[in-house]
């Protein structure tokens, strides 16, 4: 009895710190040896860790970890992983053999984490490789393709604390950044032709009083030609595909004085390339659009970086857990209906309005009402969704579709709403609507007016409106004035 008392007395001195989270622990019932933890969740990681010789990872900061919560380690958790939607909606890259998959992991923190989630091969022989931004939160992962290997990788990062940050909208994000992907190759391609074009450029640039041989600037000049394609076909697509789609609208948009500055530009460098002996204007038509696309990248990350919307794809999870004749089965959240029966583990976000079937309820609103205290609910209870379940299992009986419950329904009302148009764009689009019939109308003027006097100079004098005026006057300003 003595000793118990005298060693009650010294934890009271020195509260107890767990050897892996560092979180302060109730007792030392949790130990091994003389290192404490705070519950099996930070035991079992320090297991596996020593098992596979990686205690290393306490070695670049004290207690590094983070708390594993039971649920990580649920059996059905990351069932939903196994989708074959789900999936390709996730992998990044896959030839049948290896899969790569970029995660977002928000506790990463500090050194020890980057070392322990960039040596992850050492705790599974299914990780080929993985990669950390630190500043970005995410982890790179290449891994052997096999059933269920997604799902394992998942498993294997959150029985060590580093589960990712899986939601419906960061699934859609992926989407996005295929966007930006197909963006930059445009602008790869543009520059590279630019490039290229401006060094066969440099003997008529160099050259001076003197003449260049007509073989080799011929040759040059359709090599420039042949570069130039690719930045019309390829690169400039984004600008054509929306003037045409502006003309079905019997609308004029900010693209079409582009397109026909661009166009214009093209055909006039090919005329004289393919007609005469001069060089065109190719290295100034590929820088054009080289500038275009970088000031149409600008205004995307710009709009990006002032953005602060969020819908409520934000913070739902992908899958659910449904009840089934033979158990549980885990399902993506688009697949839930009407009637089906979900549990609702501790910390869960309740994705659909539904019945409380079974179990003790207290319901977190704040996401919802921003009131934090739980609210408590018993069977037969309507559950809105949004509200996070704070204590044990749940069953309830599914009775909106996701799309019809009340927290999303409150999302989609209009005064939640903000026009997705940027007013400066729309007033650009406007403006460019009389911007365009202005330029046109001094075009035709000017070469009714040389007209007069030489055809040649007509072109040249309607030409070089367009090509100097319709591009460059409303599409480098918007993204540059931001």
């Amino acid at each position: 009895m003595i000793h118990v008392q005298k060693l009650n007395l010294a934890k009271t001195d020195k509260a107890l710190k767990c050897y892996h989270c560092g979180e302060d622990c109730h007792d030392d019932s949790i130990h091994i040896g003389e290192k404490v933890f705070c519950c099996s969740g930070c035991k079992l990681v320090y297991e596996l860790l020593d098992s596979h010789e990686m205690c290393e990872y306490y070695a670049f900061e004290k207690t590094p970890g983070t708390s594993t919560p039971a649920e990580a380690g649920h059996k059905t958790k990351f069932q939903y992983l196994e989708d074959e939607n789900v999936r390709n909606k996730l992998v990044q890259f896959s030839d049948g053999k290896t899969a790569s998959v970029t995660f977002f992991i928000p506790v990463i923190h500090c050194s020890s984490c980057v070392w322990l989630l960039e040596n992850l091969n050492r705790l599974n022989p299914l990780i080929i490789s993985s990669r950390v931004n630190y500043l970005k939160k995410e982890v790179y992962i290449t891994f052997e393709e096999t059933a269920g290997s997604l799902r394992q990788v998942v498993e294997l990062l959150a029985s060590i604390g580093y589960e990712p940050q899986i939601n419906l909208n960061s699934m859609q994000e992926e989407a996005e950044k295929e966007n930006n992907r197909d963006l930059y190759i445009k602008i790869g391609v543009a520059g590279f032709s630019f490039a290229n074009i401006m060094l066969f450029k440099f003997p008529e640039y160099l050259a001076g009083n003197q003449t260049i041989d007509p073989t080799i600037g011929g040759f040059f000049n359709y090599l420039s030609l042949l570069l130039a394609l690719p930045v019309l076909l390829y690169s400039s697509q984004s600008y054509f595909q929306s003037a045409l789609a502006a003309f079905k609208q019997r609308m004029v948009n900010m693209d079409v004085p582009i397109s026909l500055g661009i166009i214009t530009l093209f055909l006039r460098s090919t005329y004289e390339i393919v007609f005469t002996t001069s060089s065109g204007y190719m290295d100034s038509f590929a820088g054009l659009v080289f500038l275009l696309l970088i000031g149409k990248l600008f205004e995307k990350k710009t709009y990006h970086s002032l953005s602060f919307e969020r819908d409520y794809k934000s913070y739902f999870p992908v899958a659910v857990t449904k009840k089934v004749a033979d158990g549980e089965t885990t399902i993506p959240l688009e697949r839930l209906k009407p009637g089906d029966r979900i549990y609702i583990r501790n910390q869960e976000l309740i994705p659909a309005d539904s019945i409380l079937i079974r179990g003790q309820a207290y319901i977190d609103y704040s996401f919802v009402t921003g009131e934090s205290s739980p609210v408590a609910k018993q069977c037969g209870d309507m559950i809105y969704a949004g509200g996070k379940q704070v204590g044990g299992e749940l069953e309830m009986d599914v009775v909106h579709d996701v799309n019809q419950s009340y927290l999303t329904e409150l999302w989609n009302d209009e005064a939640f709403h903000k026009q997705q148009h940027s007013r400066l764009t729309t007033a650009a689009n406007k403006i460019s609507r009389y911007f365009t019939a202005i330029v046109l109308a001094i075009a035709f003027g000017s070469a009714l007016y040389w007209a007069q006097s030489s055809w040649t100079l007509a072109l040249n004098a309607f030409t070089a409106v367009l090509i100097v005026a319709c591009p460059c006057a409303l599409a480098l300003s918007t993204p540059f004035t931001l």
